[in-house]
């Protein structure tokens, strides 16, 4: 019996981008999508989405579970590293040089400027309890309560 490779992949990474979009996340899967959406003022966080195991049983429940608190940014987008190549290479760009390209990784905008991140190295080996504090704290420096 043999499978497909690319009817595996579409599966896995369509299952990876609605995980995101039912917890109320934009995708953002060109690079024009990414400049309106980096433009709007206010508070965005930026999930850097991928197919890794670390995106799946850490980055992504952390996406999920840390906007259950009392502050919260005003956006929450989505890019797919590796899927939608124009679309994170555009939001690369904007986050600047001081961003460390990696996926799966968190990058938090304050009206459209990059404030903080968080890489894979941050993700990967770590359990998503503190994932999901570490996000929350930026939370707290940067958001409003809600």
């Amino acid at each position: 019996m043999s499978m497909d490779f690319n009817f595996l992949m579409n599966d896995i990474t369509t299952q990876a981008r609605q995980e995101l979009i039912d917890g109320g996340y934009t995708q953002l899967e060109t690079a024009e999508a990414v400049n309106e959406a980096f433009s709007q003022k206010g508070t965005s966080l930026v999930m850097v989405n991928s197919v890794c195991g670390c995106a799946g049983g850490i980055a992504r429940p952390a996406a999920l579970h840390s906007i259950h608190y009392d502050k919260r940014p005003d956006n929450l987008f989505t890019v797919f590293a590796g899927q939608d190549k124009e679309a994170t290479a555009q939001a690369r760009a904007i986050f600047g040089d001081d961003h460390l390209p990696s996926s799966p990784s968190f990058v938090f905008l304050k009206d459209g400027k990059m404030v903080d991140e968080i890489g894979r190295h941050e993700i990967e080996g770590h359990d998503p309890m503190s994932v999901i504090t570490h996000i929350q704290a930026i939370f707290e420096q940067h958001c409003d309560e809600v």
